[in-house]
């Protein structure tokens, strides 16, 4: 009887083992692509980005007096000698990474490239060519470069972002820290995450390696397409890297190719989430929707009728689960299309219907973003996910969120994180006040500033050039 039991028990453990081996290994392998065979295969693909710009240096010595005596013997000497002290421009190098989509065009990060005075393009066998800026995108920190390689050049699969589930297999290629060629492999950690880098955050979240130098590279899936361009790390975060979805940027090639620029969709309206408190107040079940908080005067959404306290449940027949969603439908919308959107007013629901318009370079979107090129700087009001991100005690105001290289604005010395308190003397409450007090200045006239940074306040001023 013991021996039956045992030869029982040794039989079905032997099928246990058999079957666990046969199906264990298929799912395994299912579920862990073969990252050797991926490698070999998008290696070629993706390219290290090499660039160089020349700096203006700020500073610069004045000579400290001149004679009142007309010809002063000393006067050559005093200008060799200030002149020699004036700093000199120089070149300022950057590296990053990029993919090939097709026909030479390589799609990389706007920081990568923006300003950039020489572009060269390295690729895995070894190749180099130099490239041309054929566009930029600040908003989603997109570039699209083109080489002026004469031989078919190896191309990137572009897939499809929306697809993509959280836990699923992705691999990374670039050149973190200048390492060339380096591959690194991680999951999707999460979807849609805002980060309050721009306007129309939806980031894929990764615990794929991703450093310095890897920006602009690709995010792979499991089948060797892209799904996602490397963009943004949080400092002193460990396995944290985003990257932006690639369906965004497929949206926006046409245009970076024929105009060099993209051409957004405008509503008119400054949103914000739809807390459960506000929720309750507005009789609302959940806290789903972008509440209308203010209607821009001359905007479509004034034409429209839109009221502040409606709350937008749907645009162009999408639902908006989230706020944040809004600002990318908006914008992804062809200017002069007609689109119905529900809303919530007074507690019933309707339909307004909108004329979609175009907006303007340096206005404002969806989101209260505003940039002015004149100055060089970027500011939006603050919420508490920006206060979070630059570490500020304050939740309202106008914050810096981004400072160019060379503009007036660093030149004055206004750093991001700062909180614009007034502007000559005005008080600036919010994003309406800001722009106000901007455009009332002329070229050639003086803008100053009243700054707080930290836990101390300080003035700066500036020319418009």
């Amino acid at each position: 009887m013991k021996r039956t039991a045992v030869r029982l028990f040794s039989t079905v453990m032997g099928v246990t083992l058999l079957v666990s081996s046969c199906f264990g290994t298929a799912w395994a392998k299912e579920l862990a692509p073969d990252f050797v065979e991926l490698a070999k295969k998008l290696k070629p693909s993706v390219v290290n980005i090499s660039t160089a710009k020349t700096v203006k240096p700020q500073t610069q010595f004045r000579r400290p007096f001149s004679s009142p005596f007309g010809n002063d013997p000393f006067q050559d000497f005093f200008d060799r000698f200030f002149d020699n002290m004036q700093p000199r421009p120089y070149k300022q190098r950057s590296l990053g990474s990029g993919f090939i989509i097709d026909g030479g065009y390589i799609l990389t990060n706007n920081h990568v490239v923006a300003g950039a005075d020489e572009i060269k393009i390295k690729l895995a066998d070894g190749r180099e060519f130099k490239a041309e800026i054929k566009g930029l995108d600040e908003k989603l920190d997109l570039a699209l470069l083109k080489s002026d390689a004469k031989e078919e050049l190896p191309t990137a699969k572009l897939g499809d972002s929306d697809v993509i589930q959280v836990g699923e297999w992705v691999m990374a290629i670039g050149n973190p820290f200048g390492l060339a060629e380096t591959v690194t492999a991680g999951i999707v950690s999460a979807k849609g995450r805002v980060i309050g880098s721009g306007p129309y955050d939806d980031f894929i979240q990764t615990d794929a390696s991703i450093n310095p130098g890897n920006s602009g590279g690709p995010l792979f899936n499991a089948k060797g397409e892209v799904i996602g361009i490397n963009t943004a790390i949080i400092a002193g975060g460990q396995g944290i890297g985003f990257a932006i979805p690639v369906n965004m940027a497929k949206s926006i090639i046409p245009q970076l190719r024929e105009k060099g620029k993209v051409t957004r969709g405008w509503l008119g309206v400054s949103i914000q989430p739809v807390t459960p408190d506000l929720a309750k107040s507005f009789g609302l079940s959940s806290e789903k929707g972008a509440l209308v908080s203010e209607v821009l005067p001359g905007s479509p959404a004034e034409t429209a009728g839109f009221k502040p306290g409606d709350i937008i449940l749907e645009f162009d027949g999408k639902v908006i689960h989230e706020m944040s969603e809004l600002p990318r439908l908006v914008a992804a919308t062809d200017v002069g299309k007609k689109v119905t959107v529900k809303i919530v007013r007074d507690g019933k629901e309707e339909n307004v219907t909108a004329v979609i318009d175009r907006l303007k370079d340096g206005g404002g979107d969806e989101q209260g973003e505003a940039a002015q090129d004149k100055l060089g700087l970027t500011v939006r009001e603050l919420n508490k996910d920006l206060a979070s991100r630059f570490q500020l005690k304050e939740t309202s105001g106008v914050v810096v969120t981004e400072v160019k290289s060379d503009g007036l604005a660093q030149e004055a010395g206004i750093a991001q994180g700062d909180i614009i308190k007034e502007i000559d003397g005005q008080k600036v409450a919010n994003l309406k006040e800001y722009e106000k007090a901007i455009a009332a200045h002329k070229k050639g006239q003086v803008i100053r500033f009243l700054l707080k940074r930290g836990d101390s306040s300080l003035f700066v001023a500036t020319k418009l050039d």
